[in-house]
């Protein structure tokens, strides 16, 4: 089935290849834009970022001190009521695979519950974490709330 749609880019989306070194005319000629002579007129003659022509580039010069914890960050997926609230139906139970199946969430990290939103079905949740607040929302309700915390992992190096 042909539809007659007129698609293109706009005027001036798609300009022409840059074409260098075609004479004299052209603009782009004898040294095609690179200047003269040097490193970077030649062929391969890239260097790197950081590089200060043979001197030692100050990110080596810098000492390296202190201790970063970001290897061994807990990272926390959050979820508010109000997204469980629209999404579940009562006495459902809220765990990481049933956030997942309702696209509440997108990986497999701790999930937290915080108690943004209104919140009334009566509801069975399995999560890492739940806020204070949030817990108190939930018993309201007529729900229960078991938290399972998150698998300390070890990392080496």
């Amino acid at each position: 089935m042909a539809h007659d749609f007129d698609l293109h880019a706009p005027a001036g989306a798609n300009r022409p290849k840059r074409r260098v070194g075609r004479g004299q005319g052209s603009g782009r000629g004898t040294t095609s834009g690179k200047g003269n002579k040097g490193q970077n007129a030649r062929s391969g003659g890239k260097t790197y970022i950081g590089f200060e022509g043979g001197q030692m580039p100050l990110y080596r010069r810098l000492a390296r001190r202190g201790f970063s914890n970001h290897p061994f960050k807990q990272e926390w997926q959050i979820v508010n009521l109000g997204e469980i609230e629209k999404r579940f139906e009562a006495s459902e139970t809220v765990d990481p695979a049933s956030l997942y199946m309702k696209g509440l969430i997108k990986k497999n990290t701790p999930v937290k519950i915080l108690a943004m939103g209104d919140f009334t079905k009566k509801l069975s949740f399995k999560v890492a974490s739940v806020s204070a607040s949030a817990k108190e929302k939930i018993e309201k309700a007529g729900g229960d709330v078991t938290v399972d915390p998150p698998v300390e992992r070890k990392k080496h190096g």
